[in-house]
């Protein structure tokens, strides 16, 4: 304990800001369809979100090497702050598509500066056990904030100012740390190309589940509101869907680790799908019926992305965990652009259930695609497969925390 009891500031930092984006998201929904957004215009936002957030995963890496993490932690907080002040201050939908953009720029700066500081001062024998903290601030943060809504209102100034002081907060644990500013990674090396060649079914799943995940983060709260749920009931049936997603990947892993792993990946994907469908057109206005088919939702649509990128590292060489993975983030980054503003502009023509009909689509056009790759290449070999690592989708930094001992994995059976 010794050894992770430096990281704590960065932990508790991180915490802090998932908890303030997994809430900002949430709240741009009910608080733009408060203000009569349409359901385009909030998907809309989350489009700008997503590019802003793809142009900050490859612009910060400049940036710590010019100016050194804390001072890029301490700029990027502040204009995320403010930017959270904004969206109050100015009820524009321009102004929020405007702001919604600097704020992915700057969280994904500061998700990278902070995970490429915890993978700096993690060693080697205590990686699984920060990154299983990490992991349980994660859904501990995104989960809990949510009820700071019903609590304080999505109508009123309180929650906007609470979510500028938690983003104003997180700059303290980092500037007041133990630990002096390590020196800036390098930057992360891309060849899309290669990684499609590599893994074209690891990549296209990335992409669809990029499609999905970012058209439910930013849309369920609009879903939920428009059939009839209290505050309460939506932050609630946000957060189940994002809870189940969490418990149930490492049984799945385990299960991918020892089967052919497409055949899990298509086993979850036709369950995401089904579960997607029964929410259409089976949950009805029912909150008690909503959560629990959006609990079975988020088990089987939240691991995708992992059990995706678990199966092009089953297909890459020896060294390239850190470069499979950042590219499949940028994959997942190009799917969740699109997929925010396509599934409200289905929502507006088709009312809040065709957001679920629309994932189903998706998920079925995924199903094709796994069993065609499964006729054109033989599966790998249990000996090759490297174990499965639950991966967050915060940065592409996040790669080089969670690679373990070194980058070339040992096999499952190992």
């Amino acid at each position: 304990m010794s050894s992770i009891r430096p990281l704590i500031p960065l932990l508790l930092a991180a915490g802090i800001l998932l908890g303030g984006n997994g809430l900002q998201s949430t709240l741009i929904a009910l608080r733009g369809a408060k203000e009569g957004f349409s359901a385009s215009g909030i998907g809309l936002m989350g489009t700008f979100y997503f590019a802003g957030f793809l142009l900050g995963c490859l612009a910060i890496t400049r940036i710590m090497k010019a100016v050194g993490h804390i001072r890029a932690f301490a700029a990027l907080a502040a204009i995320a702050s403010v930017g959270t002040l904004l969206l109050v201050l100015v009820l524009n939908p321009v102004m929020w598509c405007a702001v919604r953009f600097a704020g992915g720029f700057c969280f994904a700066g500061l998700f990278t500066i902070v995970e490429s500081w915890l993978n700096s001062g993690v060693s080697n024998r205590d990686r699984a056990r920060v990154l299983a903290i990490y992991r349980m601030v994660d859904i501990g943060s995104v989960t809990g904030a949510q009820f700071l809504i019903p609590i304080f209102g999505a109508g009123g100034f309180a929650i906007f100012a609470i979510m500028s002081m938690m983003i104003t907060f997180s700059v303290v644990p980092v500037s007041l740390g133990d630990r002096s500013n390590p020196t800036p990674p390098e930057d992360v090396k891309l060849d899309l190309a290669r990684v499609w060649r590599i893994s074209p079914l690891g990549c296209f799943g990335c992409i669809a589940v990029g499609v999905t995940n970012s058209a439910f983060r930013t849309l369920s709260p609009v879903y939920a509101e428009q059939i009839g749920m209290s505050v309460a009931d939506v932050v609630t049936f946000v957060s189940v869907g994002i809870f189940g997603g969490a418990i149930i990947q490492y049984p799945l892993g385990y299960l991918s680790d020892r089967w052919d792993r497409r055949r899990v990946l298509l086993m979850t994907t036709c369950c995401a799908m089904l579960s997607a469908l029964a929410l259409s057109f089976i949950a009805g206005s029912n909150p008690a019926l909503n959560f629990v088919l959006v609990f079975i939702f988020g088990c089987f649509a939240m691991p995708l992305y992992s059990l995706s990128a678990a199966h092009s590292n089953d297909r890459a060489d020896t060294g390239e965990f850190v470069l499979i993975n950042a590219a499949l983030m940028l994959f997942y980054s190009f799917g969740a652009i699109g997929g925010p503003f396509a599934a409200s502009a289905v929502m507006q023509y088709f009312g809040p259930s065709a957001l679920f009909v629309f994932s189903a689509v998706v998920y079925a056009i995924f199903i094709a695609v796994i069993l065609y790759r499964m006729q054109a290449r033989s599966g790998v070999p249990a000996g090759r497969r490297r174990r499965f690592t639950a991966l967050l989708r915060t940065s592409t930094a996040f790669a080089r925390l969670a690679r373990r001992n070194s980058d070339s994995d040992g096999p499952a059976g190992s």
